[in-house]
């Protein structure tokens, strides 16, 4: 990886400069509107007081925003009038104190964290999780120094809680200048790592429902190494999210180092195929939706495999867009169309250009269908075999 390469290349700007540049993580299905669809079980507002969304309270605010961003775009304006009018509404609903400085924190979190993962828009980031507790001259260490250090010679960073053990080896691969810091305040550890302590794109967290936002939302693939309750937890979560297609699909890779041979991870393989799918509370593709790798290379070679055509997916109304990096042939959409009919909820498997609601990767041609949203490792298995059949670059 080259320096340009890790602290986001010539040119990129500082905190005062908007980045336009495209990003390669996109949200997979970004909502028509922030405003809920009834606010009937709310409380009723009092009589006297001025509501929020009165008319003369909105032309101030589209007064205040076009003094602050004039010439703003024009629905990028309205979700922020959507997001003061929310915040106006809370004094009046009645929010105690303890209310609002959770909310205006996890706010001013986001925002913050946002605004320094947007300078490396274009860099490809991977999620590492493993335990804290994890010793230097461990195997899992050493195993998670060797995956991080071979992502970033493909050009991707990392991103790591910033801790010591196995968040510390997701930083001594790519260096201080390949890593992102994704810390949380606990009285019991570390604040930050040796490797990421001091620089800018380490980020402090209050909650940890705000730092796993940033985790996911910032991945193009995520890599868990063993460990505790919080590796398992994140394990889970980003399996349930992108389970339930609330998250964009993406490799979940489980490694380890050499003295296990896969033991901790095939333990809970194990675990989950007789305890959640013998039992039925998991779908029998559901297992599709994690990879056990057998060494750092492998993991490397997995991630790097699932972006071999694919390259983002997102929704429009039901139809499921998967932007692909070259075309594919007649007889690959014929494959598809036959191997995943179940998928499909009315029409046929069909490639074209960008929807006319897309703003981003306008030239990437497009594989898409109206979805049933249901079975969604399923539609990893669909990935998979657009890989399998599409042109690489090898092909030219």
């Amino acid at each position: 990886m080259t320096d340009a390469h890790k602290t986001g290349g010539a040119g990129t700007p500082g905190f005062g400069e908007p980045n336009r540049s495209e990003p390669n993580r996109v949200e997979l299905d970004p909502p028509a509107t922030t405003q809920p669809k009834s606010e009937s079980a709310a409380p009723p507002e009092a009589p006297a007081q001025r509501r929020a969304d009165d008319g003369e309270v909105q032309d101030g605010l589209v007064e205040l925003i076009e003094m602050v961003a004039p010439g703003a775009d024009e629905y990028d304006a309205k979700l922020v009038r959507e997001l003061m009018t929310a915040a106006l509404k809370l004094i009046p609903d009645g929010r105690h104190t303890g209310e609002l400085k959770l909310m205006a924190a996890a706010f001013k979190e986001m925002r913050y964290a946002y605004r320094v993962f947007g300078q490396y828009p274009t860099e490809h980031k991977v999620t590492i999780f493993g335990s804290a507790r994890t010793p230097e001259d461990h195997p899992d260490y050493k195993a998670a120094v060797e995956f991080s250090r071979e992502m970033a010679d493909r050009g991707w960073m990392s991103i790591t809680g910033a801790g010591d053990g196995i968040m510390k080896a997701g930083h001594e691969g790519p260096g201080r200048k390949g890593s992102f810091g994704v810390a949380i305040r606990l009285p019991f550890e570390t604040t930050a790592n040796d490797v990421i302590a001091g620089d800018d794109k380490l980020i402090h967290f209050r909650y940890f429902f705000t730092r796993k936002l940033m985790f996911l939302s910032q991945a193009e693939a995520v890599v868990c190494f063993p460990g505790g309750f919080g590796t398992l937890d994140e394990a889970y979560e980003t399996l349930t999210l992108v389970q339930t297609g609330k998250a964009s699909m993406i490799p979940i890779v489980l490694v380890e180092g050499e003295h296990g041979k896969k033991g901790y991870w095939e333990n809970w393989d194990k675990f989950t195929r007789a305890q959640l799918l013998e039992r039925g509370w998991i779908s029998p593709e559901d297992p599709s939706l994690y990879y056990l790798a057998d060494d750092a290379e492998d993991a490397a070679d997995h991630i790097t495999q699932f972006y071999r055509v694919y390259h983002s997916s997102r929704y429009v109304r039901d139809d499921l867009i998967i932007r692909v990096k070259r075309p594919l042939s007649e007889e690959a959409l014929a494959t598809l169309n036959e191997e995943f009919a179940s998928l499909i909820k009315k029409g046929s498997i069909t490639q074209r250009g960008a929807y006319s609601v897309e703003k981003d990767h306008l030239k990437l041609p497009r594989v898409c269908f109206t979805h049933t949203r249901y079975h969604y490792a399923m539609v990893r298995r669909l990935i998979d075999r657009i890989n399998e059949l599409g042109p690489g670059p090898e092909d030219g």
